[in-house]
């Protein structure tokens, strides 16, 4: 039994995980920005159909998304941060720099702006604060430098290379434009705003007793999530 929220519905493999383990009668209320990810989480779960409910919203939005659903409250509450491999895998969604494609990085295709937005229309130091706020690049000015004077940039494989060349990094575990890419996404999705007001409105939403559970991938996320 029970109610549960999973913000960050994805493919729907928590969803699933839930939706078995509470029933017969466990509902999920399943939010996802990316409407691709919704359709593919919608054709997995119809083996819980009127107990899964999905609706395009982000977790920034879990009060309002909730209460259309008429909840008050939920037993529990999961949020998976960050991007998805089926968004990683597609390169025309332009995650990825391992696979050429255009600079997008939206979670959902129908806000703005795009990474390309933000690449070349920035200034210099906006890009610098960009880099140095959401990526935490030591040589975030060098790194701005060299795409502004790239301008203008299209492809995920051109900025990896801009930066992989500005950045001087060599034989590191990971791909130099590594940092770049992961600030970008950040900024273009505001994800760091969205996960302040998505723990906090679970704090309202979480019935006595209920549980949070947040999976994060790198400092920033993290550091949100235990000082919350």
């Amino acid at each position: 039994g029970g109610r549960y929220l999973d913000g960050t519905v994805g493919a729907g493999g928590h969803a699933w995980a839930l939706l078995e383990a509470s029933a017969p009668d466990g509902e999920l209320l399943g939010l996802d920005r990316d409407p691709q990810a919704l359709r593919v989480a919608g054709e997995r779960l119809q083996p819980f159909a009127g107990r899964a409910h999905l609706r395009q919203a982000s977790f920034a939005e879990m009060l309002s998304a909730a209460s259309a659903q008429g909840w008050s409250q939920v037993d529990g509450i999961v949020l998976d941060l960050g991007m998805s491999s089926m968004q990683v895998d597609d390169r025309q969604r332009g995650f990825s720099f391992l696979n050429d494609g255009p600079l997008d990085m939206r979670f959902d295709p129908g806000q703005t702006p795009s990474a390309a937005d933000l690449v070349n229309n920035l200034e210099a130091e906006e890009l610098v604060d960009v880099l140095s706020r959401y990526g935490e690049e030591p040589r975030a000015r060098r790194v701005a430098q060299a795409i502004v004077a790239a301008r203008p940039i299209r492809t995920t494989r051109a900025l990896a290379e801009i930066v992989a060349r500005a950045s001087g990094y060599q034989g590191g575990r990971t791909h130099p434009a590594t940092r770049t890419f992961q600030a970008l996404r950040i900024a273009v999705n505001n994800e760091l705003q969205a996960l302040e007001q998505g723990l906090e409105q679970a704090g309202q939403l979480l019935c006595p007793g209920g549980r949070l559970a947040v999976i994060a991938f790198h400092s920033l996320e993290d550091r949100l999530v235990k000082q919350f």
